[in-house]
């Protein structure tokens, strides 16, 4: 087919100078008219985009601010409503209150129900007697407007379902004001309720969409503070949503996006927000307004194509033109052409172009004629460079063969300095071969150079268990080029000849580049030192153990001396028994620090965890402190917002409580007389989060790195002013990752430091709280 179509376009190739010129001004003016068109053509499409996108933000923004405009309204005559005497005076008669809300109701036709209710929840009157002696004490409106809240978010009938008729097929929808009213004495003798029409809402869309319908199709969403769309499509009505746009305007922003719904169409989407007006606070409605992207963006096309029919036209009026130009510029170069034929065919005559020919065909025509007189001389100097060319070629072949030499010795003496190495070093090709085994790999291992050359890596020095891993990080290197343990020092067990397992520490590169790249590693035997580290935990874990009876002990007789169980002591007496019981709180305080981390390395550490609320265990380790927070003058407080309550995590009480209390006294420590302390518990992003917030000096930047460190402190001297082991962090770090939680901190010379713990939520709660 390829062959068939390259000699069916043959004979439209073009032949000489001036069609390919002729083709090259065409293309070239073709592309730039092309261009320049989709230049201007892009600008104006984005201006109309832009003004599109803007005319639905600001039909948003209307949209939103008549509905707060109307609520405004429907809040303040409520309230009035509530302080006419006519209505809450005692003497007034329920025929005249009835009479008396059914000429509200008549003068405001949105409102569908309007009645008083007792303090007892039992309806007294109502416009036109629907519910009259039916208890609403458990209604949200009623329970709100005693507490306060004098406005609630749409709801479907509940009691007024049977008696009200559906609207349009719908169930009717309201929207609950509500206010107290009080006796003559002023105090609250019950509430009066409005239900407003939800109706209200879709005619306030209906006015500020109805008059861009001719232009398109123009939809309205008017979406809850959670997400639930209150007005809109059918197929949305009532359902949660979470577009980029609805995110937008809970930011109180006003604009436009682009964007791809549900339903698999994309849509111009205009947003803004309600934001409450005077006295009424506001629901938190969001307002969306969309139109599909085709509607939308039809002026756009129809501007697009006539920007493209305009540039074709230029397009070939620009080519016929550059038809005739590349005529007139190959016209003297054809005569030159012919001339310098002549030439070839034996005629020395100088080549002459024609008289209406320009600067540069005149140049060519002498550079030409140069060249011919320069033939000659160039061919005897060929002859004089072949003859010189074989003295060339062996004066190149000795210089080749010294850089061979010079190769081949750098490779003998990287190959010395490789066998000399204390360490192990093998070479390893990427099919995991080993292709290099050095000494010390000899004498690590056990087997010769010479045997273990050849061999898979895995085979020979990787313990069975490890082996399909070792497979598995290959393959992913020839796939991907890339390897984790590259560039890193990491520790692995390993397998001799005797089939004798022990640790060592590995570091791995990669050298040589493409299909010859090799991996460079060199093993240092750490088994002697794992050896030592496991005495060291052992002495630890004896010794901890070994101290803590006596010392628990010692404690508690120095705190009943302290506390006056042997009567009154010396001032100077005193003072040493209290420096002494300090002291002990110190060491069993370490003591219990240096069991928590040998429990840990050794992976002995028990953990209870039950799922539970978070609050009592920040109160039990708050109420823990009082007496270091008040001995050094600081204030502790807690920082709990609204629905603090509900927030619970699987966790290990007491160990959840050591971590808080660890956070707690070194905020304490480093917290100035008359400062305070707060713990605060709050719900962030599906996770529950505990934070300690000093106002301190702050953490020094050479010490932020090592924080969590074990025996890191601040000021390591003897004489430091803040007591502790070092420790604390580190165990809580240990802690709070086993929960699969994080600990970080933020920190600010001169202003404090905050310590953020964050947990996961429990199951249940976060199903609740979602």
């Amino acid at each position: 087919m390829a062959t068939f179509l390259a000699r069916f376009l043959e004979p439209l190739r073009p032949r000489g100078l001036g069609a390919w010129l002729a083709l090259a001004f065409s293309t070239l003016t073709v592309v730039l008219t092309l261009l320049l068109v989709e230049v201007v053509e892009s600008a104006s499409t984005e201006q109309v985009k832009n003004s599109i996108g803007h005319g639905l933000g600001e039909m948003a923004m209307q949209t939103a601010d008549k509905l707060d405009r109307g609520m405004y309204e429907r809040y303040r005559e409520v309230g009035l409503m509530a302080r006419r005497r006519d209505l809450v005076d005692p003497g007034t008669t329920q025929a005249e209150r009835r009479k008396v809300l059914a000429d509200m109701q008549e003068t405001y036709w949105y409102y569908e129900w309007i009645g008083m209710a007792g303090l007892d929840g039992k309806v007294l009157v109502e416009a036109r007697g629907l519910l009259e002696g039916a208890n609403v004490a458990q209604r949200p409106w009623f329970r709100d407007a005693l507490k306060g809240i004098h406005v609630g978010d749409v709801h479907e009938a509940v009691l007024l379902a049977k008696l009200l008729p559906a609207q349009d097929g719908e169930p009717r929808r309201f929207v609950d004001v509500a206010f107290p009213y009080a006796d003559a004495q002023g105090r609250p003798a019950g509430v009066l309720g409005v239900h407003l029409s939800w109706q209200w809402a879709r005619d306030v869309e209906r006015s500020i969409i109805a008059p861009v319908q001719m232009r398109g199709k123009v939809q309205a969403l008017i979406v809850s503070a959670e997400g639930v769309v209150l007005l809109g499509p059918e197929d949305l009505q009532g359902k949660t949503i979470d577009q980029p746009s609805l995110r937008e305007a809970r930011q109180r922003r006003t604009g436009y996006l682009v964007e791809e719904w549900p339903d698999g169409r994309s849509y111009l989407v205009g947003y803004g927000a309600t934001r409450g007006r005077g006295i009424y606070p506001g629901l938190g409605w969001n307002v969306l307004v969309r139109q599909d992207i085709g509607d939308a963006y039809q002026p756009v096309r129809r501007l697009r194509a006539r920007a493209l029919w305009s540039g074709a036209a230029l397009a070939v009026l620009f080519s016929v033109a550059g038809v005739l130009v590349a005529r007139r510029i190959t016209r003297p170069l054809g005569e030159l052409a012919d001339s310098a034929d002549r030439l070839r065919r034996g005629d020395t005559t100088a080549l002459v172009p024609s008289r209406d020919g320009y600067d540069e065909v005149r140049k060519l025509s002498g550079a030409l004629n140069a060249l011919v007189n320069n033939l000659v001389q160039r061919r005897a100097e060929l002859q004089d460079l072949n003859a010189t060319l074989e003295r060339r070629v062996e004066e190149r072949t000795r210089d080749l063969e010294r850089a061979l030499a010079a190769v081949r010795a750098s490779e003998q003496r990287i190959g010395a300095i490789v066998d000399a190495a204390q360490d192990a070093f093998l070479a390893v090709d990427q099919r995991g071969m080993i292709v290099d085994w050095n000494k010390a790999a000899e004498r690590m291992f056990g087997w010769r150079r010479q045997e273990a050359v050849g061999w898979p890596l895995a085979e020979l020095v990787v313990p069975e268990r490890y082996r399909a891993s070792v497979g598995k990080a290959l393959h992913a290197f020839r796939q991907t080029g890339r390897l984790g343990a590259l560039g890193r020092r990491l520790e692995r067990t390993v397998i001799n000849r005797q089939g004798f397992e022990f640790t060592i520490e590995m570091t791995a590169g990669l050298a040589g580049e493409g299909e010859d790249a090799f991996f460079s590693v060199f093993l240092h035997d750490i088994s002697e030192r794992k050896k030592i580290e496991r005495l060291k935990n052992e002495f630890i874990s004896t010794v901890s153990h070994e101290l803590r009876t006596p010392l628990t002990s010692i404690r508690a007789s120095l705190s009943m001396l302290d506390e006056g169980m042997a009567g009154e002591l010396a001032p100077d007496v005193a003072g040493l028994i209290r420096i002494a019981s300090q002291s002990a709180e110190r060491l069993v305080r370490m003591v219990n620090d240096l069991l928590d981390i040998q429990k840990m390395e050794s992976g002995m550490m028990e953990y209870r965890r039950a799922a539970q609320p978070l609050l009592p265990l920040a109160e039990h380790a708050l109420a823990s402190m009082q007496g270091q927070a008040r001995e050094a003058g600081v204030l502790l407080r807690l920082d709990r917002p609204q629905g603090a309550e509900q927030i619970r995590s699987e966790v290990d009480h007491d160990r959840m409580v050591q971590v808080l209390v660890n956070l707690l006294s070194n905020a304490i420590k480093f917290t100035p007389q008359g400062k305070a302390v707060t713990l605060g518990l709050s719900q962030l992003q599906g996770r529950a989060r505990l934070t300690v917030t000093d106002e301190g000096p702050g953490i020094p930047p050479e010490f932020r790195g090592r924080v969590f460190e074990r025996f890191a402190q601040a000021d390591s001297a003897d004489t430091r002013p803040k007591g502790g082991t070092g420790l604390g962090l580190s165990i809580s770090r240990a802690i709070v990752e086993e929960h699969g939680g994080t600990i970080a901190f933020e920190t600010e010379m001169g202003r404090g430091t905050r310590f953020v713990v964050e947990l996961p939520l429990a199951v249940a709660a976060a199903h609740q709280l979602a």
